[in-house]
């Protein structure tokens, strides 16, 4: 039976591009003609919409997801939230898989609430979820999933700095906390495997530690990662490569800033913001292509 990790993996072989987008969009990113029209909380979050409405258009045949940041429009308060909702309806509406950048996570009735809150309904293809308060905490978000044909993508090695500060500590066993972690994470998802043999529960692994995706994916055959740390934050597509499986599937690369925001490099400028994220989308697209071998 398929799986929604069956699906998106379809989608980027269709395309023959593993990238999500990230929607992550700031009022001081927006061109001026946007960012004069945000003056207070439900102008910024229409400007905002605007902005990220028509970079869906001209990516949506070049991507075959997006991410949504919910940070980015939680600081718009009740207006950020409708317009989140309308961003991701839109992005459906348009054939790509949406996910939804929550980390969210809790035990009991709350983390019940949280899954029921993001994986029913329409919306979200997937949602991040911490695996900090274990299984009790991540059984919510898995009975979600097998209920609703939802997915999951659960942090192991996450591509900022001072995570190895944590994510790196030895274990009595010898493992790391996030080979630990990656080893839960599959443990969690073995139920959920779909006709790929990837689980609808995957992993978030960041592009910016290649050596350690590489241990991450020898040892996880089954688990699908989500991989940060793409563009902004160093990462590129022979790092990105890492996290793949040796016939070029088993992981999508997120860029956010490198696609939406890309109309400020020099390269682009003479564009409109969305033709430059296209722009972009594009040469993500080779570069990956070209470190996959694809």
């Amino acid at each position: 039976m398929k799986n929604i990790t069956d699906k998106l993996a379809e989608r980027i072989k269709k395309l023959g591009n593993p990238t999500v987008a990230g929607l992550d969009p700031r009022v001081d990113m927006l061109p001026d003609d946007l960012k004069k029209f945000a003056k207070d909380k439900p102008s910024s979050a229409k400007a905002v919409a605007e902005f990220t409405y028509k970079i869906i258009d001209k990516i949506k045949d070049i991507v075959p997801a997006v991410k949504i940041q919910s940070a980015f429009y939680e600081i718009y308060d009740e207006y950020g939230t409708v317009v989140m909702k309308a961003i991701a309806d839109y992005a459906k509406r348009a054939g790509l898989i949406v996910m939804a950048d929550v980390k969210r996570n809790d035990i009991g009735s709350t983390a019940e609430a949280y899954a029921s809150a993001y994986l029913d309904g329409d919306l979200y293809d997937y949602i991040t979820v911490n695996p900090y308060l274990g299984y009790d905490g991540i059984k919510p978000f898995t009975d979600k999933c097998a209920e609703k044909g939802k997915g999951i993508f659960v942090l192991a090695r996450t591509s900022n700095p001072s995570a190895a500060a944590i994510q790196n500590m030895k274990l009595e066993t010898g493992d790391t906390l996030y080979e630990h972690i990656g080893k839960l994470i599959a443990e969690w998802g073995k139920d959920l495997k779909g006709e790929s043999g990837y689980s609808a529960v995957g992993a978030v692994v960041g592009a910016t530690n290649p050596a350690e995706a590489a241990r991450l994916r020898a040892a996880l055959p089954g688990v699908f990662f989500l991989v940060p740390g793409y563009g902004a934050q160093g990462g590129k597509g022979a790092d990105a490569a890492a996290s793949f499986d040796e016939h070029g599937g088993g992981a999508i690369v997120n860029n956010s800033r490198g696609i939406i925001a890309a109309y400020r490099k020099p390269e682009y400028s003479s564009l409109a913001y969305y033709d430059a994220a296209r722009e972009a989308a594009i040469a993500m697209r080779e570069d990956l292509r070209s470190a996959l071998k694809l």
